[in-house]
């Protein structure tokens, strides 16, 4: 009998780590967990690492893990920091790191585990976004395998699956459009956040709930499929389709196009990630087309959402606007969600610092770190400007 895989969850208590974990627990013979790795929220924690039962828990702020000093069930061992985060996702008793850390925090983790040749679920869209030539090279030369948690990527991968690629001619994102695909463009200035967070499909933290709302989440996933899939800049697009059933499709050079469908549920991409043959079952709903009934598309309009405008000079040019972007997206976005600004301003500070950003290739994850470093204070000056 195969013993199970042994994974390492990072970011264990947000969405996609929960969902992880729902997985894991439907085919204990399958999987089991090394480490579960979380920031802040103890209680969660607590409950989680009841249920699966860790080699190791890692918190990486100080104050959550002084408060689960001691409380952990016994043999369960407790570290703290991101040093410890980092060990625990390139330890060699690990198979697998679901990486799903939010925001640029999540990568130096994440790059341990790919140094390492682990396999990576990757739910973590700022280690292509800001450091995808490294992150794919480190990939190439350590022997990771990295397979896509995102469901839009997830299904592109799926699409891809045994076909030459050389004849792919679109990868084609879907987009649900979020809260504000069919409102007038001239009154998204007067939006509230509670408006944007609501999204109709899924459901997601504040933070890209937003992204969905401006479709900047669509941006950085182009940015991120670029370099999961080697593609030019020319052979990537979205296109709207509000019910969420259709992931994405390939287009081959034929006219044939490929499509993944399933019901709207982040376990699907997850399991996939974690085995895709055989293939286990995931706890998603049925798809039953006969009672959808109807799949709408619907192109992009810019003037609703700029984002989309914006990402075409990020997806031909060099690493470092698409590290601006982010950096001056994720500081503009809590700059919406604080009060601070309005949410179409959202797009317009990522536009102004992306002019004021120089087009060019990064080596070093010193030279990331300056990159967003410097397009957060840009993107911090235009909001207090």
């Amino acid at each position: 009998m195969n013993k199970p895989m042994k994974l390492t969850i990072l970011g264990a208590t947000g969405s996609i780590g929960t969902s992880t974990i729902d997985v894991m627990l439907r085919h204990p013979e399958s999987f089991a967990a090394y480490a579960l790795v979380g920031h802040k929220n103890v209680d969660l924690m607590l409950e989680l690492a009841s249920k699966v039962l860790p080699e190791l828990v890692v918190m990486t702020d100080e104050s959550a893990y002084a408060l689960l000093e001691g409380e952990l069930p016994k043999n369960i061992r407790l570290e703290c920091g991101m040093a410890a985060a980092e060990a625990a996702a390139a330890h060699d008793d690990v198979d697998m790191v679901m990486a799903a850390m939010v925001g640029a925090a999540g990568l130096p983790a994440t790059l341990a585990a790919v140094r390492a040749g682990k396999r990576v679920g990757l739910a973590n869209k700022e280690c292509l976004v800001t450091a995808g030539r490294l992150f794919m090279q480190a990939a190439k030369k350590y022997g990771a395998e990295v397979v896509p948690v995102d469901s839009e990527h997830a299904a592109v991968h799926q699409a891809l699956a045994g076909h030459d690629r050389d004849s792919v001619t679109r990868i084609i994102l879907t987009a649900s459009g979020g809260p504000f695909r069919n409102r007038d463009p001239e009154s998204l200035e007067s939006v509230t956040v509670e408006e944007a967070v609501a999204h109709p499909n899924w459901s997601m933290g504040a933070k890209i709930s937003i992204d969905s709302a401006t479709m900047m989440n669509k941006a950085l996933e182009l940015i991120e499929a670029k370099w999961l899939f080697d593609a030019k800049a020319e052979q990537l697009s979205a296109i709207i389709h509000p019910q969420s059933i259709v992931h994405a499709m390939v287009e081959y050079r034929d006219g044939s196009v490929l499509a993944q469908l399933a019901m709207p549920d982040m376990r699907s991409p997850i399991v996939y990630a974690m085995q895709a043959e055989p293939r286990l079952e995931s706890g998603i709903p049925w798809l039953e087309l006969a009672q959808t009934q109807l799949l709408e598309f619907q192109a992009v309009d810019e003037a609703r959402f700029p984002a989309m405008k914006l990402v075409k000079p990020v997806l031909a040019g060099e690493d470092s606007l698409a590290i601006a972007l982010n950096a001056a997206n994720e500081v503009a976005n809590q700059a919406f969600q604080d009060g601070k600004i309005g949410f179409m301003a959202i797009v317009s500070t990522v536009e102004q610092v992306l002019a004021k950003t120089n087009n060019q290739a990064v080596q070093s994850l010193d030279e990331v770190w300056q990159l967003d470093a410097d397009a957060r204070r840009l993107a911090n000056e235009v909001i207090k400007a």
